[in-house]
């Protein structure tokens, strides 16, 4: 079985910004390149898993994600770094209703670990949000990082709080 390293795409692979899906408004957080690139040599896939409601709420469109997240994994391969997968939810509970992708429900973790045969008791994943932690324990994972460079959160069910990426692998 395989190991995977989960991120959460806004607030760990690139600076959070309200509703993104612009190539230019997007900046990559400082260390995402070399905690992947250090995952990616100990064996783990680099998966992500975001929710996007600005598709629900009508800011961008699916085409827009595609674009970007396209984009995006260019920027990781220029860096040696191959981004295995990536899943999203689209939804918002009151415009589209209830679905199972939208952490902390762990629908996409569960979806991800089916496609790419995951274990996910030896997986890991890096969120910013309490809903990252809680959708990687639901889904059983073992090792959940609350990724807080403010250093605001002082309570999480997540493993370790971090405030920088690089407390991750050093």
């Amino acid at each position: 079985m395989n190991r995977a390293l989960f991120l959460d795409r806004d607030g760990v692979i690139n600076i959070e910004k309200e509703y993104l899906y612009k190539i230019e408004d997007f900046e990559f957080i400082d260390g995402i390149f070399s905690l992947c690139k250090y995952f990616q040599e100990q064996n783990y896939k680099i998966i992500v898993v975001t929710n996007q409601s600005g598709i629900a709420r009508g800011y961008y469109s699916i085409d827009d994600l595609h674009r970007l997240t396209e984009w995006m994994k260019q920027a990781f391969l220029k860096e040696g770094i191959a981004i295995d997968d990536l899943y999203f939810c689209p939804h918002y509970p009151s415009i589209s209703g209830e679905c199972s992708c939208r952490k902390p429900k762990p629908g996409m973790l569960l979806e991800a670990a089916s496609k790419h045969n995951i274990d996910l008791s030896h997986s890991i994943i890096i969120g910013d949000k309490e809903r990252d932690i809680e959708a990687g324990l639901n889904a059983g994972l073992n090792e959940c990082y609350l990724f807080d460079e403010a250093g605001t959160v002082t309570t999480s069910k997540a493993t370790r709080i971090v405030r920088s990426l690089k407390e991750i692998w050093s």
